[in-house]
């Protein structure tokens, strides 16, 4: 696969990183990732996995730009309040990289349709906020043999971490918990998102190019306010109605 001469220019610092170098940079340009969710986690980790040269991003997320959306979410502009948030995404990253490839799923991702919409990529980021959500697009990642990663925020702590079929994502959180936390009911400062969202962004960057350790099968815990991370493993549970 050959990079033009604008792609040699564009990916120079890739392409002198000993990790990532030219063999990495093509594995990149050859890559589809699905990222689910637009919010503050899909929009830094997409803008950053467009940089990189992801060759095919799509994106899935039913909803449309709220003002109140503006505080975490740095995709967007306040002239984007009331478009659809795939649509104003992809004109955001098709700006920032036109050599790349973006399809837009502008409905939300269910049991009934992931399947269908995550077999289409290589690999899938979730960044959503809902458990329903959640538990589909895991579901649908065991089903197709893809390997998802996840990311969530609330307050000032967030989580990323690496399913790759065995554990999966209903290991770690089997059911919807009695004390679901989400940004709309408790609150999130603007930045966490950034934080996350790039480390999904990394850990995807690191698995499609084979560098590094990837968190897989680790869940790494960012907390904001005391400034400290800590990695946990995750096991496969034995009794998990999706990947056991």
């Amino acid at each position: 696969m050959e990079f033009s001469q604008a792609e040699v220019e564009r990916y120079a610092r890739h392409l002198v990183l000993r990790e990532v170098g030219g063999p990495g940079q093509q594995r990149l340009k050859a890559a589809s990732v699905l990222m689910v969710g637009a919010g503050g986690l899909g929009a830094p980790a997409s803008l950053y996995l467009a940089a990189a040269g992801v060759g095919r991003i799509g994106l899935a997320d039913p909803d449309t730009v709220a003002l109140s959306n503006l505080q975490r979410q740095v995709i967007y502009a306040t002239s984007d309040v009331g478009e659809s948030k795939t649509a104003a995404t992809a004109r955001r990253l098709a700006a920032l990289n036109p050599e790349i490839s973006i399809e837009t799923h502008p409905v939300a991702v269910t049991a009934e349709n992931a399947a269908e919409i995550v077999s289409g990529y290589d690999l899938v980021l979730d960044g959503t906020d809902d458990f329903a959500t959640r538990f589909a697009v895991s579901d649908a990642c065991v089903a197709t043999g893809r390997t998802l990663v996840s990311g969530a925020i609330a307050r000032w702590t967030g989580q990323v971490g690496v399913f790759p079929g065995k554990p999966c994502y209903r290991c770690l959180v089997p059911d919807v918990p009695p004390d679901a936390e989400t940004c709309v009911s408790v609150g999130v400062v603007g930045a966490l998102g950034g934080v996350i969202g790039a480390m999904m962004a990394l850990e995807t960057v690191k698995i499609i190019t084979g560098a590094g350790e990837p968190l897989t099968g680790r869940l790494l815990i960012y907390d904001g306010l005391a400034g400290e991370t800590r990695t946990v493993r995750i096991g496969a549970d034995p009794d998990c109605p999706t990947c056991a």
